[in-house]
């Protein structure tokens, strides 16, 4: 529920953006900037040739003049995105301690807090609630990145994130396991839902994909550190080394400047130059033409905020709804969080020769490699054919390892001359998985909305996205038990072959169009923009 005060503290900013928004003095001019100042007349009309001492005693050409002459540093904009996905590798190393903790809990006493093993059932559960508190979080996520910030948002999610570890910790019973994995997936969903929309909004154009696409690295970092650690240290030790990641990104990001965007949307001009100059690595005086644009920017999605009706009622709205919704739904659907959730499970499953515990860190290493593919080739192929891609590799993968498991329960054959393949698979699955259908989801639903609706939709795309996984997961283990593991994968497979035909004959392509085309396009309208803009960098 909302706070008491929150209501009152939208007012109160509305009311200063407001106040600057209809102020009778440009945002532009310097006195808006400089106060008492007033620009000199620097025309030719006078005949006059000015030096350059006089022209830089204008408040306003120092300003044109140190735009000029500043070249700045994306740097920061690394650091600052780099520090906010560590709330990322938190929420990896959190989905990754199932692989390694649910073999212990099923099948030993030994270094089981519990006491007892735990049923096939409460293995599901444990390993699937984690999306339900996802679903849950992201609209407690938006609301809150509207009422506190992006970055107090994103700082305020370190308290889930220790306080689900520590009933980890503490857990005597499997109930409290339960209540710990639904306080992780709300803390998981603040990192999922703001990190984004934070490095989106910090970032120039130069750099904007490249920090967008932090997101799937680093998670890939802190399953990875799952992954290797995990199989190797106690229970103890493990919940530990993984509360220890929030509490780094909290030390870490503390430092970090707040969103230009949303101290501009709350009134706060001068923070949000003074943000804007240490991301950009520039003096405020050059940063100001920047914070002109992302002032109209702000004013125009004041003037045309959008209710969530409005993603039902508007053609390129709802439209662009059902894409990112099917992007997300065919993410889940290929299977990815059970495999990610159960993957020394499956190596036990399929008795493979190689250690379970080498095996998973192996995936893990190429996951995180494969995730750094796609930055640098996105902008090049497009997203369409990425995503075919990474569907014909999953369906291949899928199928093998459905054969696989066919050949050993349903004809118990012996497979000992193959037992490598589950891993070759999971590997080839895993590789094609993170060039296309793992980012591409996200980038595109980051392309596809309007600025005045984008915050609503990309709620409503990551509770569809949390909520289908959270059905995978818990039952995936019912349709292995009931129809056996080779079937559960053939049924991800299907779904693989409607991922690649939705992207090859519905999905629009991205790849090289404004914001502007993009919603021409979805509205059924040919662009009104040059065809050249189309092979512009944004």
């Amino acid at each position: 529920m909302a706070p008491t005060h929150g209501h009152h503290g939208e007012i109160e900013g509305r009311a200063k953006y407001k106040e600057y928004a209809y102020s009778p003095v440009p945002a532009s001019s310097s006195s808006a900037v400089y106060g008492s100042a007033t620009p000199r007349r620097l025309s030719g009309e006078s005949g006059v040739n000015l030096s350059k001492y006089q022209i830089l005693n204008s408040v306003d050409d120092r300003y044109r003049y140190s735009e000029m002459t500043e070249k700045g540093s994306t740097l920061p904009q690394y650091v600052a995105a780099a520090a906010a996905n560590l709330a990322i590798v938190s929420a990896g190393a959190m989905m990754g301690w199932t692989s390694p903790i649910l073999p212990k809990l099923s099948k030993n006493l030994e270094d089981n807090p519990l006491g007892r093993t735990i049923t096939t059932e409460e293995n599901s559960y444990i390993g699937s609630l984690v999306a339900l508190g996802a679903a849950v979080g992201s609209f407690l996520a938006g609301y809150l990145s509207e009422r506190w910030g992006r970055k107090k948002t994103l700082l305020s999610s370190v308290a889930p994130f220790l306080v689900g570890w520590a009933l980890i910790a503490s857990a005597k019973h499997v109930g409290q396991l339960y209540a710990a994995r639904l306080i992780l997936g709300i803390a998981m969903a603040f990192a999922f839902t703001v990190v984004p929309m934070y490095c989106g909004e910090i970032a120039e154009t130069s750099v904007r994909g490249a920090l967008g696409s932090f997101l799937q690295l680093f998670i890939t970092v802190g399953l990875l550190y799952s992954y290797a650690i995990g199989p190797y240290v106690s229970y103890v030790a493990f919940w530990i080394v993984c509360a220890i990641i929030p509490v780094i990104f909290f030390a870490c990001f503390i430092f970090m400047p707040e969103s230009p965007y949303y101290l501009l949307k709350i009134g706060q001009r001068e923070e949000a130059v003074a943000a804007l100059a240490k991301l950009r690595g520039k003096s405020a005086a050059s940063v100001q033409k920047e914070a002109d644009e992302m002032q109209a920017a702000v004013e125009e999605a004041f003037r045309n905020e959008a209710s969530v009706a409005d993603l039902f009622t508007v053609k390129a709205n709802f439209k662009a709804l059902i894409y990112t919704c099917l992007l997300a739904s065919f993410q889940q659907l290929s299977g990815i969080n059970v495999v990610l959730f159960y993957m020394e499970d499956i190596f036990i499953s399929a008795g493979t020769s190689l250690s379970t515990s080498i095996a998973t860190i192996i995936v893990g290493v190429v996951q995180m490699l494969a995730s750094c593919v796609t930055p640098l080739v996105v902008d090049r192929l497009g997203r369409r054919i990425l995503l075919v891609f990474s569907g014909i590799g999953e369906l291949v993968t899928l199928g093998a390892l459905g054969v696989y498991f066919y050949l050993q329960d349903h004809e118990h054959a012996d497979v000992s001359s193959i037992s490598i393949l589950p891993v070759i698979s999971l590997v080839i699955f895993i590789s094609t998985y993170s060039v296309g259908w793992g980012p591409l989801p996200w980038t595109v639903m980051g392309e596809m909305f309007a600025s005045n609706v984008k915050s609503k939709a990309s709620g409503i795309t990551v509770c569809a996205c949390w909520l289908l996984a959270f059905f995978i997961t818990k039952f995936s283990s019912d349709l292995q038990v009931a129809f056996g593991n080779f079937t559960l994968y053939w049924v991800f497979g299907v779904f693989c072959v409607i991922s690649v035909l939705f992207a090859v004959f519905i999905l629009p392509e991205t790849k090289g169009k404004t914001l502007q085309q993009i919603q021409n396009e979805l509205n059924g309208e040919s662009s009104s923009l040059p065809e050249l803009q189309m092979g512009s960098k944004h």
